[in-house]
C-alpha cells in the first residue's frame, strides 16, 4: 500500500531502456517476459498469464519458470499448469462477448478479476487491489503489425487467432511470437477501453497510472520520462 510499481510490457521499445534499473523495484511481468532475462538481469516480482494460446504453446517453459515471488494464472489453466509454492490461480471472468459487463474492473482480487483486451488489464487490477499509489507502464508500444505471411484461423465475433511463420516484429524478441507460435488479434481499440477504465478507477481513489514507455502510441495515461524516475 502506498508504494510504486512497474508493469513491464513486451513491445520493441523495451530494448531501448536500461531495465537493470528496475532490479530493486516491484515489477509485474507477463507471458514470455522470461525471454528477456539476459537484458533485464532480474525476474519480475509478479508474473501473470491469462492468454490460453500462450500457455498452450509454452506450457513447458512456463511450468519450469522460477524466479518471480508469485505467479498468477487463470483458473482455467489448472490442466496445463503444474502449481508450485509460488503459484496462485485466480478467478478470471472472460466476458468479452458481454458488452454490458465489459470491462469489469474488480477491486477485490480474492473474489475475481475482469478482462480488458490485454493481460496488462489484469496487472492493473492487481496493482489496484495490492494498494500501489503509482503505477508506471513501460514497453507499451500499442502498435501491432500482422504480417502478410501470417495464418489467420478461428475467426469469431470477438476476434481471431494468428499463427506466425516468421520472426516476431511486435515484441522485444523475434522469438516471442516467432515461427509456429499462435497469438490473438491485437485489438488496440478494445485494449484502450480497458485502459481508460483502469485509469478512471485509479484516479477516483487518488492514485495514478503513468506511461513511461519510450515512444509508442498509447496516450490514455499521462506520460513521464523513464530515466527521470530514478535518482541514480
Amino acid at each position: 500500500k502506498g508504494e510504486r510499481c512497474f508493469i513491464i510490457g513486451n513491445g520493441p521499445s523495451l530494448n531501448k531502456l536500461d531495465l537493470t534499473k528496475l532490479k530493486n523495484e516491484i515489477t509485474f511481468g507477463v507471458n514470455a517476459i522470461y525471454l528477456n532475462y539476459d537484458k533485464m538481469k532480474f525476474h519480475p516480482t509478479y508474473y501473470i498469464v491469462e492468454d490460453s494460446l500462450v500457455v498452450e504453446d509454452r506450457a513447458d517453459e512456463i511450468n519450469n519458470y522460477k524466479g518471480p515471488k508469485l505467479k498468477f494464472f487463470g483458473n482455467y489453466f489448472r490442466s496445463l499448469i503444474t502449481p508450485d509454492d509460488e503459484t496462485i490461480f485466480i478467478n478470471l471472468l472472460r466476458n468479452y462477448a458481454d458488452k454490458k459487463a465489459f470491462p469489469l474492473f474488480s477491486k477485490n482480487g480474492v473474489r475475481n478479476f475482469g478482462v480488458g483486451g490485454s493481460v496488462t488489464y489484469v496487472c492493473l487490477q492487481m496493482a489496484y487491489f495490492m494498494g500501489f499509489k503509482e503505477v508506471y507502464m513501460i514497453g507499451f508500444d500499442h502498435n501491432y503489425k500482422i504480417p502478410d505471411s501470417a495464418l489467420i484461423t478461428n475467426k469469431r465475433e470477438t476476434g481471431f487467432d494468428i499463427t506466425s511463420v516468421e520472426d516476431d516484429v511486435n515484441h522485444f524478441s523475434p522469438e516471442y511470437f516467432g515461427k509456429g507460435y499462435r497469438w490473438h488479434d491485437p485489438n488496440v481499440d478494445r485494449m484502450e477501453v480497458g485502459f481508460k477504465k483502469a485509469n478512471d478507477e485509479f484516479k477516483k481513489d487518488g492514485r495514478k497510472v503513468f506511461n513511461a514507455t519510450l515512444g509508442g502510441h498509447l496516450e490514455v495515461f499521462e506520460r513521464v520520462e523513464y530515466e527521470k524516475l530514478f535518482k541514480w
